[in-house]
């Protein structure tokens, strides 16, 4: 498990990662599939609400995607104290690559926080 809290007490962590080689859903020149399941857990004192995410692929082949946007998995997830949200997601490729991630929001008073998902790897297995 990798974890990192920005704001304390909120803390991202990657639960499991999943590989798939292949099949008619990947495209050709993309056929690794790497499914990542992700917890943000709120151990603060104040209620969270996530309004977004960024995240950053590195490829070996020198390429980087940057992924930014509204919501995670199309929701806002509200987060009182003690309270966790999990989902998963993937990210195909046809390389080796390595991820990190970062969610934002607001807590109960309207600042803003953030809390970063430390980089993993994504190995494509060798025979």
């Amino acid at each position: 498990m990798s974890c990192s809290s920005e704001l304390p007490g909120l803390v991202a962590c990657l639960d499991k990662l999943h590989y798939h080689h292949g099949g008619a859903t990947l495209p050709p020149d993309q056929p690794h599939a790497f499914v990542y399941f992700i917890t943000i857990k709120n151990g603060s004192e104040h209620t969270v609400t996530l309004l977004g995410r960024k995240w950053v692929v590195e490829h070996d082949d020198g390429s980087r995607l940057v992924i930014e946007g509204d919501k995670i998995v199309g929701e806002t997830p509200r987060l009182a104290p003690g309270e966790q949200f999990s989902y998963n997601s993937y990210h195909v490729t046809g390389c080796d690559a390595s991820a990190r991630g970062s969610f934002h929001g607001v807590d109960d008073q309207g600042r803003r926080v953030h809390v970063l998902l430390p980089a993993f790897a994504m190995t494509i297995p060798r025979a």
